[in-house]
């Protein structure tokens, strides 16, 4: 069997206290667009006090789900189970099933992998009794269809998908062996809320739900959540500044003589000539940009918020 990965080697985005050990500053100074979050974050609004100070009741959960199924469109047949953050679900999901080979199609994020290596799963291609798909895929936002679609367990990671809502696979999550994981923190711009969602058949969500434990999500996270779920008026009109916002992105780097080869409308992926030189000089100047261990020629870029575009315009 393959060896758990160590902490270090599952990379993310972020990491900022690293960079400014390396390349001063203060986390003021500092661009972060090495995550692919929303830099216009949903607006938190007013919270109940008893939020904070009661364990979660079921009443806000119920409006949780209430509001989640509809934004999504979840099949009747189909049961919601929020969670602390689409990584609680990750982890859980490789004790469904005894542990064989899972097919996780790359270059993708390596959460997953690691979930599953945790568990004494080997990552194959070969006749697998799992499978992954990314879905868009980070980093190349590539989009997959239901004929992929063709292990016992398949894992369908919707996190960044509410940009495209169109492509989403959710009609398939009633089928056995199906479950989609959706981030709410990554379209809502609030990733440090810690609010996820595994949707499958009831009786995956009943186990899921035994793994991850009782109240996975906080009482504020529940308000913030079931509110902005319900706020289609603020969808709409973020995904239309975000479309902007990248084609703008686009329009600087490809000027500078990066390749755009991928992304979605929060995150590009450009392939340059030497990924590490470019994140070095963009540091410099005190901006944070994501590359990878698998390719010398990847720079992903998430979205400057909007008074924060000229830093990156003088970085480059």
């Amino acid at each position: 069997m393959s060896a758990s990965p160590s902490a270090d080697s599952r990379d993310h985005g972020g990491g900022l206290d690293a960079a400014r050990h390396r390349y001063g500053g203060a986390r003021s100074d500092w661009l972060d667009l090495s995550t692919g979050i929303n830099p216009v974050p949903y607006p938190t609004g007013d919270i109940p006090a008893d939020a904070w100070t009661a364990l979660p009741d079921k009443g806000a959960l119920n409006a949780l789900i209430s509001a989640a199924r509809k934004v999504w469109n979840v099949p009747e047949e189909a049961a919601v189970l929020a969670t602390h953050g689409a990584s609680a679900p990750i982890a859980a999901i490789p004790a469904l099933m005894p542990a064989g080979r899972v097919d996780i199609p790359t270059p993708t994020y390596n959460e997953h992998a690691a979930a599953f290596v945790a568990q004494g799963w080997d990552v194959s291609q070969d006749s697998p009794d799992a499978r992954v798909v990314v879905h868009p895929n980070n980093p190349t936002g590539r989009l997959w269809t239901a004929q992929d679609l063709t292990a016992p367990l398949t894992i369908i990671d919707e996190s960044f998908c509410d940009v495209t809502p169109e492509a989403s696979l959710i009609h398939t999550a009633s089928h056995p062996g199906r479950i989609i994981l959706k981030s709410f923190g990554k379209f809502w711009g609030l990733a440090g809320l810690r609010l996820g969602f595994a949707i499958s058949s009831p009786d995956t969500i009943a186990r899921l739900n035994d793994l991850t434990g009782p109240w996975a999500v906080s009482g504020p996270a529940l308000h913030i959540g079931a509110r902005a779920l319900s706020d289609t008026a603020w969808a709409d009109a973020t995904r239309t500044r975000l479309a902007t916002d990248a084609a703008r992105l686009d329009s600087m780097m490809t000027a500078r003589g990066a390749n755009l080869v991928g992304g979605t409308t929060l995150f590009r992926l450009y392939e340059v000539d030497d990924a590490a030189a470019w994140q070095d000089r963009l540091a410099r100047k005190h901006v944070w940009s994501r590359i990878f261990p698998y390719s010398k020629t990847y720079l992903r870029l998430g979205l400057p918020a909007p008074d924060r575009w000229s830093h990156l315009e003088g970085a480059l």
